[in-house]
Parts: structure tokens; C-alpha cells; sequence
């Protein structure tokens, strides 16, 4: 594992079973060896719920659920449900009330008495405190039925092993639940959920073995294991246009958030690498009070902490930057309007451009309303590209949106931002955001009229 990789959770697993009984060691050692930093192993009957905070208080790195499975549903009467708050109130690495649901496909109790019992954990859940493990099978719209009816938003959850279609991931999503893939995300026929992969912002995904089962494609047929979590990360990294980095660090957080297993570096608030990109957050500070801005409701960029304690220096920078020439590239774009601290870019810029780099910003376009002369020119040879965020096609819809601190005569600025950048820097691009209502092709065709390229970018879908 390298060091600088940040690490894996298996968020659904089997270790408590009699596959894992004779090198249970080994297959820990093998999924350190892989990069993953936790495991959560799921229970399913009183039984293996049991045997699975056993395991949690034996190893450090694996964490509990315990639950009754749709399976075994038959078997949950008022002692067993006694018993499993007894056991989350007295362990604490007990992270959720799991796998629980319905499963109409092999209906191995009836389907009443899963209803009932789904109902009865869900209720569990919402007494104590903990998110819940959703295992639905060929019941898609009775699990969502539930969930509704019993309030699982209030303590949320995740659908495991995910196989409905992407309008119940939305409603799942919508529910303030995650959506977690395991190994049939790597099979070569499943487009179908790759493709909803796709759609979905990396924000709500886990991801799992739901070993000894569903190995990926490489170790299909065979018993599954922690260590091969990562193929599917892999898999969701290509399907998302992201690193196996970017994938490993949001999915770890997004685990953190939900059952607060392990702990999360949030040390690379200046500088933060996504892909192959190394992006600067240089202020917090901006022109703009955007309504799709997630800065409102959490600063995160994928798996990133932004919130700056204090806007950094110069010397700071560049501490944060270290070696530049690991990156293609290197883009001023945090939490903030990088060009209103012009001096710092440009100081920084030069540096970059010393050392051979591609320079981009990501902008506005506010910065001569800021500075109240024309910037640009002082970007000449400093900056490669630049992004500025359009997001309208006229200036009521923009300043709705964008709430800009000059008013509508920051639209117009943004835009002859726009047409004089050509002037200065190689690559002008504008964007827009694919937020509900807005007319994409009307932003395109001001882009075009402006003579630039136009780039839209998914709303929800951060970085």
C-alpha cells in the first residue's frame, strides 16, 4: 500500500461466517496489503450479529452492524429485538442496525413477516440513535414504501449492494441515504449499473465486497474477501472519470459521515488533488452568494475539507504545493474567488510557470468590477486557461442565481470578462451549471456568441 494512498473502507462484509474460519489473519493482512483501512461486517441473524462484535472488539480496523436479514425475518420476536439494543448500547463499535429488508426473490420467510420485521428494526433503529443497512432484493418499491412510512431519513442509512434503477437511487438519495456498489459493478454485462453509477455524484456512494459473495470479475466464481474491494473502487473510478484516490477518499468520508468508523485527514485544505490535478484554495472569500453552492451546507470537495482557518501566504502555498511536477496541471479553485486575491495568484503563477507547470483559474469573471481596472493583461503569461462560471443566459437569471454583489452589472462584467480574456490567456472556456431550469443550449449560444468554448457541469456533482 503507498503511503500517500488514503485508504479503502469495506463497508459490507461477511467475515464472521466459516469461510473465514481458518485464515481469517491472512485475509486481514491481504486487505491491509490492498490499502483498506476498515471493514464493517454486517450481521444477519442473533447469531452471526454475535459472532460480528466479536470480531469488532478482537481487531481494531473492523466495525459491527447488527441486524436480522429478510431471510431469517421469522425469527424476530420481542427477545431477539431486546437483545440486539442490549448489544448496541453496550459496544460502541456497534456502527448500525443491519442487513435488514425485504427479499422477494427467494421469500425464504413470508413476506408479511418481513414487512413486519423490517418495520420493527427501522423503529430499533430510530430508538437508538443508528443508521441503518438496507438489503433489497426484487422489493424496490415496498423498501422505498417503508422507509418513508417508518422515517428512516431520520437516521439514514445505505442500500446495500444496489440493484434498483436509478429513479429509486434518486429517491434513496433524496432520503439522505447512500448508495453502495460491490463486485457486480465489475461485470462485463452490467452496464446497466454502471450506467447509474454514472449519474449519481460520487458524494452518496459506498462501496463493499458483501464478501464471501458478489466476488469482482477477476475472482468471480471464488470466495470474495476485503482486499477486493478495491477492483471495485477501481471499476467506480473509471465509471466516474475520477482516480482510484478520489474514489477511496470520498467513499472512506462518505463511511466516516454515516457509521463514524476510522478517522479522516482533513489536512489538504490549501491544496487538494483531484485526478491527476492539483487545485489551490486560496480564500474562502467570494463575489458571489450562489444558490447550488455546496459550500452552504458542507465544504467538503470530494473527500476534501475547504474551510479555511485563515487565508493562506505565499510561503504557505507553496508548502502545500510541494513537488508541482506531479500534476498535469495545477488550477486556482476552492471554496472561493481566487481572483480576489490577484497578488497571491500571480506570485504563485509565476513560481508554476518557472517550474514548466499548466496554470489554470477557475473564476466569476467579477475581478475587474473587484479590482476596478482590467486584470487581465496581468494574467499574460501566467495563466494558461481560464474557467468562468457563466451559469445564465441573461442577467435576471444569472443574478437570481448567483446573487453577485454588483447586481446584474456583474453579468454583464462576467461576460466582457469573457471576450477580452482571448486576448491574454490560450484557452477560454465558459460553463454552466445543468441546474434545474436553466437553458443549457441558450448559455451555450452565448458562449459561442462571445467567441469561447462552453463546458457544462452536473449540478450536485462537485469537483
Amino acid at each position: 500500500m503507498k503511503n500517500n494512498f488514503p485508504g479503502l473502507v469495506d463497508s459490507h462484509a461477511h467475515l464472521d461466517g466459516k469461510q473465514f474460519s481458518n485464515d481469517l489473519d491472512d485475509v486481514l493482512a491481504r486487505a491491509h496489503d490492498a490499502g483498506v483501512t476498515s471493514i464493517l461486517t454486517i450481521g444477519c441473524d442473533l447469531e452471526s450479529s454475535r459472532s460480528s462484535v466479536d470480531l469488532a472488539i478482537h481487531y481494531p480496523d473492523i466495525y459491527a452492524s447488527v441486524g436480522i436479514h429478510p431471510h431469517d425475518a421469522s425469527t424476530l420476536d420481542q427477545d431477539c429485538l431486546d437483545e440486539l439494543e442490549r448489544i448496541v448500547e453496550a459496544v460502541d463499535k456497534v456502527v448500525a442496525i443491519g442487513e435488514i429488508g425485504l427479499d422477494f426473490y427467494r421469500d425464504r420467510s413470508p413476506r408479511d413477516i418481513q414487512r413486519a420485521a423490517f418495520r420493527k428494526q427501522i423503529r430499533l433503529a430510530l430508538k437508538l440513535g443508528k443508521p441503518i443497512i438496507v438489503h433489497d432484493r426484487d422489493a424496490h418499491d415496498e423498501v422505498i414504501q417503508i422507509l418513508r412510512e417508518e422515517n428512516a431519513a431520520k437516521v439514514g442509512g445505505v442500500l446495500h449492494c444496489f440493484s434498483g434503477d436509478l429513479t429509486m437511487a434518486r429517491e434513496c438519495v433524496a432520503m439522505g441515504f447512500l448508495i453502495s456498489f460491490a463486485g457486480p459493478l465489475t461485470y462485463p454485462k452490467n452496464d446497466a449499473l454502471r450506467a447509474i453509477a454514472a449519474e449519481l455524484p460520487v458524494d452518496v456512494m459506498l462501496v463493499e465486497t458483501d464478501c464471501p459473495y458478489l466476488a469482482p470479475q477477476n475472482w468471480r466464481g471464488k470466495r470474495n474477501e476485503p482486499a477486493y474491494v478495491r477492483a471495485t473502487a477501481e471499476t467506480l473510478a473509471t465509471v466516474k472519470g475520477l482516480s482510484l484516490a478520489d474514489v477511496a477518499r470520498v467513499t472512506t468520508l462518505n463511511a466516516h459521515r454515516l457509521f463514524g468508523i476510522g478517522s479522516i485527514d482533513q489536512s489538504a485544505r490549501i491544496a487538494y488533488v483531484i485526478r491527476n490535478s492539483l487545485y489551490l484554495n486560496i480564500t474562502n472569500r467570494c463575489t458571489n452568494h450562489c444558490s447550488f453552492c455546496a459550500k452552504f451546507k458542507d465544504f467538503t470537495v470530494k473527500g476534501h475539507q475547504l474551510c479555511l482557518e485563515h487565508e493562506p501566504s505565499f510561503e504557505e502555498v507553496i508548502a502545500a504545493i510541494g513537488d508541482p511536477s506531479r500534476y498535469d496541471e495545477v488550477v486556482f479553485c476552492g471554496y472561493g474567488e481566487p481572483l480576489l486575491r490577484l497578488d497571491l495568484v500571480k506570485q504563485v503563477a509565476r513560481w508554476l510557470k518557472e517550474r514548466h507547470m499548466t496554470v489554470r483559474v477557475n473564476t466569476d469573471g467579477q475581478a475587474n468590477l473587484v479590482h476596478k481596472r482590467n486584470i487581465l493583461p496581468e494574467l499574460s503569461g501566467l495563466i494558461d486557461a481560464v474557467s468562468v462560471s457563466l451559469n445564465a443566459p441573461d442577467a435576471a437569471q444569472y443574478q437570481s442565481i448567483c446573487q453577485s454583489a454588483y447586481g446584474e452589472q456583474g453579468y454583464a462584467s462576467l461576460k466582457e470578462f469573457l471576450r477580452e480574456a482571448k486576448q491574454y490567456i490560450p484557452e477560454v472556456t465558459a460553463t454552466a451549471v445543468t441546474l434545474p431550469g436553466i437553458d443549457i443550449e441558450a448559455c451555450r449560444k452565448v458562449a459561442k456568441d462571445l467567441g469561447v468554448e462552453f463546458r457544462e457541469r452536473i449540478y450536485n456533482e462537485v469537483g
